[in-house]
C-alpha cells in the first residue's frame, strides 16, 4: 500500500477506532472458540475411543459433545454480532464519503465543473463508494479474526512438535512469495480497469442525457458502436482477474495438501526422530486446514482490498482540492444592494491567455436597464459569469455598490442577483418546490409570482397544479414552459439585480407582451442586465453594450447607436431585414 494511500486510509477510519478495537475482541473470542473444538474432539480420540468408554472421570462424550455445540453457536452469535457491527461501520464510513463528496461538487466553483464530466463525478459517489463499503462489509470483518488465527494456530503446532511446524513452514515462503506476485500484477489491472470504468460511465451519463439528441440526428448506430467499444475495452481490462483468480486456489490447494503430505509422511516414517500419537497428528492435520481457511480467504479478499483502495485514492484525488472550493463563509454581507455595477479594465481568459474579455470597462447605474449586444463569442455570456463571480478575473476589478466583487460574500453577492437562462433546469420536484427552490418564500408569494410570470395557463392544466411534480429536467415540458417556470422562479426570488440571457426567446408572443410587462414593472428600480439576440426586444433599455472579440465598441442608447450607423446599426438592420 502507498504511503498516501495508507494516510488517506488511517484518516478515513480514524472516528471508528473504538469500533474497530470491539471488532478485535470479538474476533478473538470467535478464534478462541475454533481453536478449542478440535482440541476436544482429540480428547475424544485420545481417551474414549481407545478405551470404548463413554463416561471418564466423571465428563462424558455427551458433555464433550454439548460443549463442542456451545462452542459453534458461541462463535456464531459472537460472529452474527462482528458482522453487523462491521456492516454498521462500512455504512457509516460510506455515508460520510458520500456526504463529504456532495458537499465538495456542490461547493465546488464552475471552473472545477467545466473540467470535470458529470459521469466521473457519478462514479465516484456511487461505485467508488459502494467498493469502500465492500471493504469493510467483507474485508474489516474477518480480516482481524483470520490473523489472529494464524498466528494462534502457528503457536499451537510449534507448541505440539516444533520439528514438524518447521517442516510445514518450509512452504511458508513459497506461499508469500505467490502472493506477492499475485498482488502487484492485480493491482496493476485494477488501476486500469478503474480508469477504464470511469470513460464507460462517463460517456453512459452523456448519452442518456443527450438521447434527445442522438435520436434527432440518428446516431444511435454510432453510439452503439462507441457503447460497445468502451464495453469491450473494460472487459479486456479485467480479462486478467479471471486467470489470476483461476490459479489462486489451485496453487493454495496444491500447498494445503503437500503440506497434509509432509506430515503424514514425516510422522509415519519418523523422520527427524518424529513420533506423535494419531491424535496429535489429527490436531495438527486439522490446525495446518484450518490455517489455509483464513490464508485463502485473505487472498480472496485482495481482490475487494485492492479496488477499495484505488477507490479511495479516487474519491480523495477529488475532495482534497482545496483551490477549487469556493469560499462562501469570508467576505462583506451585503443585504441592501443598490446594484451599481462597474467593469474597470477587465481581462478574463477561461484557458490561459486565450482572452475572451480584453480590457472591458464600463458602468450600470443603480435601476439602469442595460442589453449585452454581439455576435456569438463576442464575451456577452461571460461578463454575467463573471458578476456572478463564477470565475476569477485575471486582470483589472469588477465592483458592485463601489466594492470590489471579491470582498463581498460569495452567498450574499448571488442571493441579491436572480440569472435567467435559455435552457432553464427545472428539478424532480413539485413545481411549487422548483419555484421556491428551498427557500422560505410564502405561498402567497409563489402564486404572486406565478401571476407575474403569466404561468397560471400552464400550471392550472396540470393535474396537481403547483403540487405536481415535475418530471426528470421537465422533459415532457416545452422550453416555453419551463421558461415560465423559470420567470415564476426569479420573480419570487425577487432580487437587486436581474439577468436575463434572451429568457423570452422559447416563449409564445402574447405570453411574452405579459411577462415583459411585470419585468418593467419589477426592474424599474431594479439593475436589469439583457443578453439579447432578437433585438427588437431591447429597443427600450436604457443604454445597450455592442461587444465584439471581447471588447465593448460601442455603447447608448438604441436611438444614439442607430444614428451612429456603426456596428450596431448593421447588425440590426440585417436583424430587421431577416424578418421581412
Amino acid at each position: 500500500m502507498k504511503t498516501k494511500t495508507f494516510e488517506r486510509f488511517k484518516k478515513m477510519i480514524r472516528p471508528y477506532k473504538k469500533t474497530i478495537l470491539i471488532v478485535t475482541i470479538t474476533a478473538l473470542l470467535i478464534d478462541a472458540c475454533e481453536l478449542i473444538k478440535p482440541m476436544l474432539v482429540k480428547e475424544v480420540m485420545e481417551k474414549y475411543l481407545p478405551n470404548k468408554v463413554f463416561v471418564q472421570n466423571g465428563i462424558s462424550i455427551g458433555m464433550i459433545f454439548a460443549a463442542y455445540l456451545g462452542l459453534v453457536i458461541i462463535g456464531n452469535v459472537i460472529d452474527y454480532i462482528n458482522r453487523i457491527i462491521t456492516s454498521r461501520m462500512g455504512e457509516n464510513v460510506v455515508y460520510k464519503l458520500r456526504e463529504k463528496l456532495y458537499k465538495y461538487i456542490e461547493r465546488a466553483n464552475i471552473t472545477f465543473h467545466d473540467k470535470t464530466p458529470s459521469g466521473k463525478l457519478f462514479v465516484r459517489v456511487i461505485n467508488d463508494t459502494e467498493d469502500v463499503y465492500c471493504l469493510f462489509d467483507e474485508v474489516v470483518t474477518t480480516l482481524p479474526k483470520d490473523i489472529i488465527i494464524i498466528v494462534g494456530l502457528l503457536g499451537i503446532m510449534v507448541y505440539l512438535s516444533v520439528k514438524l511446524s518447521i517442516v510445514n513452514l518450509i512452504i511458508v515462503p513459497i506461499l508469500l512469495i505467490f502472493t506477492i506476485v499475485i498482488t502487484k500484477a492485480m493491482n496493476k489491472i485494477f488501476t486500469k480497469s478503474k480508469e477504464v470504468r470511469t470513460k464507460l460511465n462517463t460517456f453512459l451519463a452523456e448519452s442518456i442525457y443527450g438521447i434527445k439528441l442522438i435520436k434527432i440526428f440518428n446516431r444511435q448506430k454510432e453510439k452503439q458502436e462507441e457503447c460497445e467499444k468502451y464495453t469491450l475495452e473494460h472487459k479486456n481490462s479485467i480479462k486478467g482477474l479471471g486467470i489470476l483468480f483461476g490459479i489462486m486456489p489451485a496453487v493454495m490447494d496444491l500447498i494445503q495438501n503437500v503440506g497434509t503430505m509432509l506430515i503424514i509422511l514425516f510422522c509415519v516414517n519418523k523422520w527427524l526422530g518424529i513420533e506423535l500419537d494419531p491424535s496429535i497428528v489429527y490436531l495438527f492435520v486439522t490446525y495446518l486446514n484450518k490455517i489455509f481457511e483464513p490464508i485463502n480467504r485473505i487472498v480472496e479478499n485482495m481482490e475487494v482490498v485492492e479496488d477499495a483502495l484505488s477507490s479511495v485514492d479516487k474519491i480523495y484525488e477529488i475532495i482534497e482540492h482545496e483551490e477549487f472550493i469556493e469560499d462562501t463563509a469570508s467576505g462583506m454581507h451585503l443585504n441592501n444592494i443598490k446594484g451599481k455595477i462597474e467593469f474597470k479594465n477587465v481581462w478574463f481568459a477561461y484557458d490561459k491567455d486565450n482572452w475572451v474579455l480584453k480590457d472591458v470597462s464600463f458602468t450600470i447605474e443603480p435601476g439602469e436597464s442595460v442589453a449585452l449586444v454581439g455576435k456569438t463569442g463576442s464575451g456577452k455570456t461571460t461578463i454575467t459569469n463573471l458578476i456572478n463571480r463564477f470565475y476569477t478575473i485575471q486582470k483589472g476589478e469588477i465592483l458592485i455598490d463601489g466594492i470590489n466583487i471579491y470582498d463581498i460574500n460569495i452567498t450574499s453577492l448571488r442571493k441579491n442577483i436572480g440569472t435567467i437562462l435559455q435552457d432553464p433546469f427545472i428539478f424532480s420536484k413539485s413545481i411549487k418546490d422548483n419555484i421556491k427552490l428551498y427557500e422560505d418564500i410564502s405561498d402567497e408569494a409563489v402564486n404572486e409570482a406565478v401571476n407575474m410570470a403569466s404561468a397560471n395557463d400552464f400550471i392550472s392544466m396540470l393535474n396537481n397544479g403547483l403540487d405536481e411534480v415535475a418530471p426528470e429536467r421537465g422533459n415532457s415540458y416545452s422550453a416555453g414552459q419551463k421558461q415560465l417556470i423559470a420567470f415564476s422562479r426569479i420573480f419570487a426570488k425577487n432580487p437587486a439585480i436581474f439577468v436575463l440571457d434572451e429568457a423570452t426567446a422559447n416563449i409564445d408572443t402574447k405570453t411574452e407582451g405579459y411577462i415583459q410587462k411585470s419585468i418593467d414593472k419589477i426592474s424599474a428600480d431594479r439593475t436589469s442586465i439583457f443578453i439579447a439576440h432578437r433585438l427588437a426586444t431591447i429597443v427600450n433599455v436604457d443604454k445597450i453594450l455592442v461587444l465584439n472579440k471581447g471588447k465593448i465598441i460601442e455603447q447608448g442608447n438604441h436611438g444614439s447607436l442607430i444614428e451612429e450607423n456603426g456596428y450596431y446599426a448593421k447588425l440590426y438592420n440585417a436583424y430587421y431585414n431577416s424578418l421581412l
